[in-house]
């Protein structure tokens, strides 16, 4: 018998195809609903998904544009963190060409208004909201090549000092 990592075809590259270096991968209540949420709200498409016997899913992997994310239930059984959903310490960043479309599509979807899409001095249109599983989503069309002098320029008027931190 052959050994095992004989048996195993060699990755040309290792990176797998498709992905980038970094990949964010999720824990969420809920992973089937968030599939269908985020296909329904973003355009995501699914690549993947795999279910353990009880249902839940053990992997996820959607497609929002050119960018992918992984992600799985729940399974505080095999030593998972508990989940504080709502509060979560990062922002998925968005960026799309018509920001205005797709925001009000996601406000209709449920998600709650945490900050309006406005015109941002950095030269993007931005706005922030969290979606109904407790992920908040930033949502932008870049609009404006702006040199740095330009933005901390934008930065200290809209702050009400000559340069920013005053």
């Amino acid at each position: 018998m052959l050994p095992y990592d004989a048996l195993m075809a060699k990755a040309t590259n290792p990176i797998p195809e498709g992905f980038r270096t970094l990949t964010p991968h999720i824990t969420v209540n809920g992973a089937a609903k968030y599939m269908d949420f985020l296909k329904n709200t973003f355009g995501a498409v699914e690549v993947t998904r795999a279910a353990a016997p009880s249902g839940k899913l053990m992997h996820a992997h959607a497609r929002i544009g050119d960018a992918d994310l992984m992600f799985n239930d729940d399974f505080p059984e095999f030593g998972g963190p508990p989940i504080v959903e709502g509060n979560w310490p990062f922002v998925m960043h968005l960026y799309v060409t018509d920001c205005d479309t797709l925001y009000n599509q996601a406000v209709a979807a449920g998600c709650e208004v945490i900050m309006p899409l406005a015109d941002q001095f950095w030269g993007d249109r931005y706005g922030l909201v969290k979606d109904p599983f407790g992920f908040k989503w930033a949502i932008a069309t870049h609009t404006e090549d702006l040199t740095p002098d330009e933005v901390r320029e934008r930065e200290a008027k809209l702050f009400g000092g000559d340069k920013p931190g005053d």
